[in-house]
């Protein structure tokens, strides 16, 4: 590669998505930030999600995805930020070096810092393992809002949607408006997963059947979907339905290969970077943002991630501080924690929160903190906990933890529950079904 396709920036942030950004906005002032996008245009998928809901968080106003979208590409690029659209990273060439691809030809970036921003997807049909047919017609959401809101191609007239949290609701929404009905969804809860709100003005408006401890065994059709045929958990009963569409909703993991062949440490559970609560990982100047760490939450918290990371990488700028704290573990029916590692003697998370995934619904949860086998504090939060949504724990439930002293256990337990095994083996049963 000649030497003029070689380049030195200040900060590379790779992912165009609102964590991407927002971090790029933020550390504007400090240098020369280029950020690298694959799509076409910056945005992320808000950009495709043409339904309102967008900004309350980080914006302070509500909006639309594309609007939302648009606002912080805006944002970025007046700021001075440069922005490499339609450019792939295809391998790292060094300590915060990497090559790059685009209709541009190829190119080598070298940064003084790097923040990861790549963001998560949902599994698609494959990687679910549903057997059948391989027809046409089957989804994820994000390729559903792609076909409608920027192709607007049309996707059929009967749907069903797999899964039953926020996102699966945004899928019905855009299924509305191609004309395609919502004959079904499914999930493998007692009930839906996404907030009371959204299940009840869902039901109600848009005419989409909820179905309980069901699951998709097989899609039948040649052409083009058939049918799905649909399984009762609890009693293994088996029924046919017709449609000729299905979308795979939820089910997240981030979009980690470059965290990964970068060789930094994989949390176990959200498949992400482990990171502290400045958002550095274990590469030296190499920090993650958004749904890279803990998929998937909204848009917005996602952008204030790329805020909340600016100061880190100044300071990793002026005195080369490098990922510490204490190691945060979980218990079942919690799957995963981010930040992974917290100090409590320096700045806490973005907005002072842990945040966590639920495998079990818990009405009345009861956070427990360990550390060394001793119960450090056990506290009620008055908001319940629930699968495919984050749940959010205050970083006060720390307070007394010792700095210097061995991992802390981060646990959840029910009071209104008479039987505390239950969550557990909901938990183990949920995971079972996702692997």
């Amino acid at each position: 590669m000649a030497e003029s396709d070689m380049r030195r920036v200040r900060v590379l942030v790779i992912g165009g998505g609102p964590s991407g950004l927002a971090a790029a906005t933020a550390l504007a002032d400090s240098g020369q930030v280029v950020v690298v996008e694959r799509e076409q245009r910056a945005g992320g998928i808000p950009r495709h999600s043409d339904h309102t809901g967008y900004g309350l968080r980080d914006l302070r106003r509500v909006m639309r995805g594309p609007a939302y979208a648009e606002t912080w590409r805006s944002r970025a690029l007046d700021a001075g930020v440069e922005l490499l659209e339609s450019t792939m990273v295809t391998e790292w060439a060094g300590d915060r070096t990497v090559r790059l691809t685009s209709p541009r030809g190829r190119t080598m970036i070298t940064a003084d810092a790097v923040v990861l921003a790549t963001g998560a997807r949902e599994r698609p049909r494959t990687a679910r393992r549903i057997p059948g047919d391989r027809p046409p017609g089957v989804l994820t959401t994000g390729q559903l809002q792609n076909l409608v809101h920027l192709h607007h191609a049309s996707v059929g007239n009967r749907a069903v949607v797999v899964g039953a949290e926020l996102v699966s609701w945004s899928a019905v929404l855009t299924l509305r408006e191609a004309g395609c009905r919502t004959v079904a969804m499914t999930t493998v809860h007692e009930k839906s997963e996404s907030y009371s709100a959204f299940r009840l003005a869902g039901r109600a408006a848009r005419r989409a059947p909820v179905l309980p401890r069901t699951e998709v065994v097989r899609i039948d059709g040649r052409e083009r979907v058939e049918s799905v045929l649909l399984r009762d958990l609890d009693t293994g009963a088996e029924r046919a339905l017709a449609c000729d569409t299905v979308v795979m909703t939820g089910d997240w993991i981030p979009d980690h290969e470059l965290a990964r062949s970068g060789g930094l440490d994989l949390d176990a559970g959200t498949l992400g970077p482990s990171v502290d609560a400045a958002l550095r990982t274990s590469a030296p100047g190499v920090f993650a943002v958004g749904n890279l760490l803990h998929p998937v939450d909204t848009a917005d918290v996602a952008a204030l991630d790329g805020l909340h990371v600016a100061p880190a990488v100044l300071e990793w700028f002026a005195t080369g501080s490098t990922r510490s704290g204490i190691p945060l573990t979980v218990t079942a029916p919690l799957r995963w924690i981010a930040p992974q590692h917290v100090d409590p003697r320096g700045a806490g998370p973005a907005r002072d929160r842990l945040l966590t995934w639920c495998d079990a619904f818990v009405s009345l949860p009861v956070v427990e903190i360990h550390q060394g086998g001793a119960l450090v504090t056990r506290r009620r939060l008055p908001w319940p906990a629930a699968p495919g949504r984050v749940f959010r724990i205050p970083t006060t439930v720390l307070d007394g933890i010792d700095p210097a002293g061995p991992p802390v256990e981060v646990s959840l337990a029910d009071r209104s529950s008479r039987d505390a095994g239950l969550l557990v083996r909901t938990a183990r049963q949920v995971r079972r079904t996702h692997q």
